[in-house]
């Protein structure tokens, strides 16, 4: 986790890195291909494509957000994959105005569900866009991480409505506009015709753990990153998790 290739080891991204990284590598052995084609939706200024680009594959990155693609175009130069990022203005639900159906080995969906007016027709997109047995990488926020963070802080009234909200929110000043259970994204993934290979609780302690004793402490963060890899896919630590991660494999 050490390695400065990777996104910056943090609580943040270290699980989804781990496992990513493993799946790239199992797709690229499939394909016989050393670089694979990667499509990163709501990759804004490339935190995973970037590193993704350094491990030799190709990727593209859709995003809104034009600031973020100019700093995504900034980023890929300094680390000298300008040659294989490709960003472009656009989002999910218009996806294939901006790439191709079927035209990806693996596509990155994470942080843009909670975002997006229709999440299955979302899902449905990033999962057109992929090759027979492509890999599908998504990341939401997760239901259980917010009731346990408002119990947690006294905030007993927001957690219940968190816990009983359709879409996941504990009030209106909740800036996430929607939350999903493990249950609800495997569902989702596998209807638009994925076989879920894992499902990861991330941070799932990180965001209750004081900054300071990471800060002060030694080796409080490497100790906090392995309890974080070793409760990602328990079930019971997954369903607190504040994101989930859901990996898997286009069928057909």
């Amino acid at each position: 986790m050490s390695d400065p290739q990777r996104p910056r080891a943090s609580l943040r991204t270290a699980v989804v890195w781990d496992v990513l990284e493993d799946a790239l590598d199992r797709r690229a052995k499939a394909t016989g291909e050393a670089g694979l084609d990667v499509l990163d939706t709501g990759g804004g200024s490339g935190n995973f494509a970037v590193p993704v680009a350094r491990l030799g594959h190709r990727v593209t990155v859709v995003d809104p957000s034009p600031n973020a693609l100019f700093a995504l175009e900034r980023r890929a130069a300094e680390a000298g994959v300008a040659d294989r990022v490709r960003g472009v203005q656009g989002d999910i639900h218009g996806l294939f105005d901006v790439v191709e159906r079927g035209g990806f080995d693996a596509v990155l969906c994470h942080g843009v569900l909670e975002y997006v007016d229709d999440p299955a027709e979302g899902v449905g997109h990033v999962v057109e866009a992929l090759r027979p047995a492509g890999v599908l990488s998504l990341l939401a926020a997760g239901l259980g991480g917010a009731v346990l963070a408002r119990a947690l802080a006294g905030h007993f009234t927001e957690a219940r409505r968190a816990l009983t909200d359709p879409a996941g929110r504990w009030g209106e000043g909740d800036p996430v506009p929607r939350r999903f259970s493990a249950e609800q994204l495997t569902e989702a993934v596998e209807a638009a015709g994925v076989t879920v290979g894992a499902v990861h609780g991330v941070r799932v302690f990180a965001d209750l753990v004081p900054g300071v004793l990471v800060d002060t402490e030694p080796d409080a963060l490497d100790a906090l990153l392995r309890l974080e890899a070793a409760a990602a896919e328990l079930p019971a630590f997954r369903s607190v998790a504040t994101q989930l991660h859901v990996l898997g494999e286009k069928r057909g």
